[in-house]
């Protein structure tokens, strides 16, 4: 059985009419990109200074790439 061909043009219409999801960082990126060490980020973050991170099982934490990347721009704009 062979599969239809789809329209190329409509196939890129419907991909960007679908807004991409956020990428989810680990804790190693989130540390270069924001230049702190664990123990600042963990501690602002129970301050209500920083992005907090997501739990995807017990020992995984990532963060939302966008709250992170708009904590740096709030940073450079203060």
């Amino acid at each position: 059985m062979t599969a239809a061909p789809q329209n190329k043009d409509s196939a890129a219409s419907c991909d960007e009419a679908v807004p991409s999801p956020g990428r989810l960082l680990r804790l190693p990126e989130v540390m270069a990109r924001v230049g702190m060490k664990r123990s600042a980020i963990y501690q602002r973050m129970s301050e209500g200074r920083f992005p907090k991170s997501r739990s995807l099982g017990p020992k995984c934490a990532v963060w939302v790439e966008a709250e992170i990347d708009a904590w740096v721009a709030d940073v450079v704009s203060s």
